[in-house]
């Protein structure tokens, strides 16, 4: 009878411990959810292979000069690698934190980039980090379509730093997932973020 009790009380501890760990995860994406982001710079970036700073002007986007750009067009696979850096400011009272996030990058409205990131990231009280986010994706969509094929030359001009240029509306949508137990589970909604890309991005101004 007093190991049946014992077990009982261990079980009710691990539950409510539980809890609490899920509760304060909650919270603590809650706070996350309130934060300020900002799209502080952008570097390493390269399309089909080639610094992205070859391309400052639209007659620069000649696959006829870049052998590299040509064949990835005909492999209908045209790779895009950044490393984005994200500021995280905190202006709540609370911890806001996070161990994992997925994560999808939209340039006007369409899907450029999806992602997930494993590791802590943790913004105190009144503080702020910088957080880069690792980003590829294969560019031929957006280069093929009439629709967005505008939007992201203007997009790559931005990233090369082209004086003539106009921003480039990038929304970035972050989901949180919160561990519990031995499952992993995804915050419901999405935290998003509308920025302009401007020319100044590279050098992060």
């Amino acid at each position: 009878m007093k190991k049946t009790l014992l077990f009982v009380a261990l079980l009710a501890t691990v539950v409510s411990l539980t809890r609490c760990g899920v509760n304060k995860q909650i919270a603590e994406a809650k706070a996350l959810g309130d934060c300020r982001y900002n799209l502080a710079s952008a570097d390493s970036v390269y399309l089909a292979g080639i610094d992205i700073s070859e391309f400052k002007s639209f007659e620069a986007l000649n696959p006829l000069k870049y052998p590299q750009l040509s064949a990835a067009l005909l492999r209908r696979n045209v790779p895009l690698d950044a490393r984005i850096n994200l500021d995280i400011t905190n202006p709540t009272g609370k911890l806001a934190a996070i161990n994992q996030l997925e994560y999808k990058v939209l340039l006007t409205g369409q899907e450029l980039a999806t992602g997930f990131l494993n590791q802590r990231i943790a913004v105190q009280p009144g503080g702020r980090i910088r957080v880069p986010v690792n980003l590829s994706a294969n560019a031929f969509q957006l280069l093929s379509d009439a629709k967005t094929r505008d939007a992201f030359i203007q997009f790559v001009q931005n990233l090369a730093g082209s004086s003539s240029s106009k921003p480039s509306k990038l929304t970035i949508k972050i989901k949180p997932t919160l561990t519990m137990g031995n499952k992993q589970v995804n915050y419901p909604g999405y935290i998003t973020i509308d920025q302009e890309v401007t020319n100044k991005i590279l050098i992060g101004r």
